[in-house]
Order: structure tokens, then C-alpha cells, then sequence
């Protein structure tokens, strides 16, 4: 089990906000060749996501590493909540970039580790390309479509500061939580 826990907003009734602050934070390039700091730092954010059966994604800053770091699945979604099993299910990509979106926004329900117990309504590109470094410094050019397009835009948000309650889409919660996320939300 990774060393890293996963940041969150808010845990049982209280919010985080040392948390918070971290994760609102807008992350910073990853210069290359990568140094020993920044290799354990590549090193730890695959370690906490290969540990999860949970997560289809995870950005550096959700385990409080503030670099534009982020791994995530685009593959193996046949077995829900399972592990990872195959190298070839999951990229990790330093300094990412959307070059390019396309289509209209379609619109689902996502959750976020960082923001347990809700759902929220956010509309991505169905269509995008990308760009950004692997591990080793090579260039990294693909397009992604669908589920593992709105995972990727879901991750880039995450290096911006940017979390699902900052979309203007309709928020889901339990209701047997809805006086604390009414509360949570009154100024949302």
C-alpha cells in the first residue's frame, strides 16, 4: 500500500483545508532530465494509483505533490473494480497538454477520491488529443476518445486546481449526508 493518502475536501463532518489549499493549487512544470526528487515523485504517484482498485485516474497534487504529474487508465475497464493488471491499461504523463478537443460536451455523473460521497454532472470533450512526456523524456502524442478522453480532461483539471464541484453541473450526495453537504455546497 502506497505512503501517499489521497487528499480530500472534506472527511466525515469536517472540511480539509490545508487539504483544500493544495489541491486548489495550480501545479508546476516537471523539468527534465528529471532529478532524484522528481523521480520518487513519478515513482510514489504510480505506487498510490497502482495500489487502488478505486481509481481510474490520479493526479500528483491529490497526493500532495504539486508538479504536473498524472496517471490514468484508458484500458482494462472489463473488471470494475479491480486492479490494474496490464502495463498496457495505464499511462502516466508528466507535463501533459489538450492540444486539441473536439466535438460537443457530452454530459455524465463523476466522482473524485478527492471529494468523496458525491457525483457531479460535467460536461468534456468526447475527442481529444494530447501531449506531454513520459518517465524517460519521450514525447508522448495520442488521441483519446470517450471514457478515457473524460478521464484524462477529469486528471488535467486536477493539475489546474480545478475539482469536480468547480463545474456548474447538478451535485449528487447521500441523503443521509445532506445536512452536512448542503452546508458544504450553500456556497457553491
Amino acid at each position: 500500500m502506497s505512503e501517499r493518502e489521497v487528499l480530500t475536501l472534506w472527511q466525515g463532518e469536517a472540511l480539509n483545508e490545508d487539504e483544500a489549499r493544495i489541491l486548489r493549487t495550480v501545479c508546476r512544470e516537471v523539468p527534465f532530465p528529471l532529478d532524484a526528487a522528481d523521480k520518487k515523485n513519478v515513482a510514489d504517484l504510480l505506487e498510490a494509483f497502482l495500489s487502488r482498485d478505486d481509481a481510474l485516474g490520479l493526479a500528483a497534487p491529490q497526493i500532495g505533490i504539486c508538479k504536473r504529474l498524472l496517471v490514468f487508465r484508458h484500458g482494462g475497464f472489463e473488471e470494475r473494480g479491480t486492479r490494474i493488471k496490464s502495463e498496457n491499461d495505464y499511462t502516466l504523463i508528466i507535463n501533459p497538454r489538450i492540444t486539441q478537443a473536439r466535438g460537443e460536451l457530452v454530459y455524465m455523473e463523476e466522482g473524485c477520491l478527492s471529494c468523496p460521497e458525491i457525483q457531479v454532472e460535467v460536461g468534456r470533450f468526447p475527442e481529444i488529443k494530447i501531449r506531454g512526456l513520459d518517465a524517460n523524456g519521450q514525447k508522448i502524442n495520442r488521441r483519446y476518445l470517450d471514457f478515457p478522453a473524460r478521464i484524462f480532461q477529469h486528471e488535467v483539471d486536477h493539475l489546474e486546481g480545478k475539482l469536480i464541484v468547480d463545474h456548474q453541473g447538478s451535485i449528487s450526495y447521500p441523503s443521509k449526508r445532506s445536512t452536512f453537504f448542503e452546508k458544504v455546497f450553500k456556497n457553491y
